[in-house]
């Protein structure tokens, strides 16, 4: 089992940037694929962002493309999510997820197995 913790939330003005990580433990981390997702109140889970477990491979929400960045850190077992130019739209509860995997990138939420329990953020005009 892979134990997952986000941090890095917070409230921010529009056009800001925050950069969340996800230390993981219990696990090796580097075998494992990562994704963010994200939640508002009263809405769904929507995908957010993955990366392969080397690093190689991305993929992106359109709704952040271009503004996000995800990237991980595998000798000290943390992902991140660089956030930049944050919408009002992108207040969210953030999480991150895993799943034992290589060279198969999933963006749907089923696949992951692990889940970190969740970090706020709220932008404000």
């Amino acid at each position: 089992q892979v134990l997952l913790v986000e941090s890095g939330g917070g409230p921010v003005q529009a056009g800001a940037s925050l950069r969340l990580s996800c230390a993981a433990s219990g696990g090796t981390f580097s075998n494992y694929v990562m994704g963010w997702f994200r939640q508002a109140p009263g809405k769904e889970r929507e995908f957010v962002a993955a990366m392969t477990a080397s690093g190689s491979r991305t993929n992106y929400a359109d709704s952040v493309k271009g503004r996000f960045t995800i990237s991980r850190d595998n000798a000290k077992s943390t992902g991140y999510l660089q956030m930049n130019s944050l919408k009002l739209e992108d207040t969210a509860v953030y999480y991150c997820a895993v799943y034992l995997g290589r060279v198969i990138l999933s963006t749907s939420q089923e696949k992951y197995d692990s889940w970190g329990q969740g970090t706020q953020v709220t932008v404000s005009s």
